[in-house]
């Protein structure tokens, strides 16, 4: 089983075939996740790394062992917007797992990343609903019932801290098409749930990211991404892999999304990240 710690890029240089500009093109703004950032002691120092590279944000892991109030003023004074949260313990401690007790957890957990993203100030709580591992005690019904029960639960504090739920793509044997994507979410009938789109980890079950993003429509909350090539798999460099990205910007412009574009790859250093940023300019279309 593949996790969200193992789709990580492997290191390289800094020439890449990125896409031509869009003729009309979303505005979007670019943002990495913390656990990237691999240089810097404090909080603080990271942020100034990034913000100096050209980064406006960054998606935190929750629940964590930070000081979640004191990297929230970090944030503010460097001037980096915190605006997700991403489940730290979603493949660990699971709401589709057939253990009643450890399912609860798995609430609880969610709960507490609602809680720290609103002391973050972050609009988002990325969540891995499930995954579907051993047949002989789950399938793809069960996942759906039991951790669409354990979303329910978390809906309410969602709703009084006015952060969205965004149901994230990946490789779990579940939610693997976008029409199973849109039925999930349409569940709840409830516009605090969403979708977090991968556009790189759904390349290898056939269909184009942009014809994900068009379908999902304005159940798309965020963005975000790698590289990925059937040939190399994850060991793909941001702008080398198998992504459309002039076909990927214009979906996102079709269907209105403007906001935040995550990259998703290993951990480093300002070389390291330097590279990645740039490399996010370029499919993104966001500098000539």
């Amino acid at each position: 089983m593949q996790t969200r710690r193992n789709f990580l890029a492997a290191a390289g240089g800094l020439a890449l075939a990125g896409p031509a500009l869009a003729a009309s093109k979303p505005k979007l703004r670019k943002a990495v996740k913390y656990s990237m950032i691999g240089e810097g002691k404090t909080p603080r120092e990271k942020f100034e790394l990034i913000k100096s590279l050209g980064f406006e944000g960054a998606e935190m892991d929750s629940p964590n062992d930070l000081k979640v109030e004191e990297v929230a003023k970090a944030a503010k004074d460097v001037g980096i917007v915190l605006h997700g949260v991403i489940n730290s313990t979603h493949w660990q401690i699971r709401m589709s797992d057939p253990d009643p007790a450890v399912r609860g957890k798995a609430v609880e957990n969610m709960k507490t990343a609602l809680n720290d993203a609103k002391k973050f100030g972050a609009e988002t709580v990325l969540l891995v609903p499930g995954a579907v591992r051993d047949p002989n005690h789950e399938n793809y019904q069960q996942c759906w019932d039991r951790s669409r029960a354990c979303v329910e639960e978390c809906i309410p504090l969602a709703e009084q801290h006015k952060i969205k739920i965004c149901i994230e793509t990946v490789w779990n044997n579940f939610i693997t098409k976008v029409e199973q994507m849109n039925d999930y979410v349409d569940s709840f009938k409830n516009p605090i749930v969403g979708c977090y789109f991968d556009v790189s980890n759904m390349i290898k079950f056939g269909v184009p990211s942009a014809d994900w993003i068009r379908k999902l429509g304005k159940r798309l909350y965020k963005f975000d991404f790698k590289g990925y090539s059937h040939k190399t798999g994850f060991n793909t460099l941001i702008g080398e892999g198998d992504e459309n990205w002039p076909e990927v910007l214009k979906a996102l412009d079709e269907v209105g999304y403007s906001g935040w574009a995550t990259s998703e790859v290993k951990t480093g250093g300002r070389e390291w990240l330097a590279d990645v940023a740039k490399r996010m300019d370029k499919v993104l279309a966001l500098k000539d």
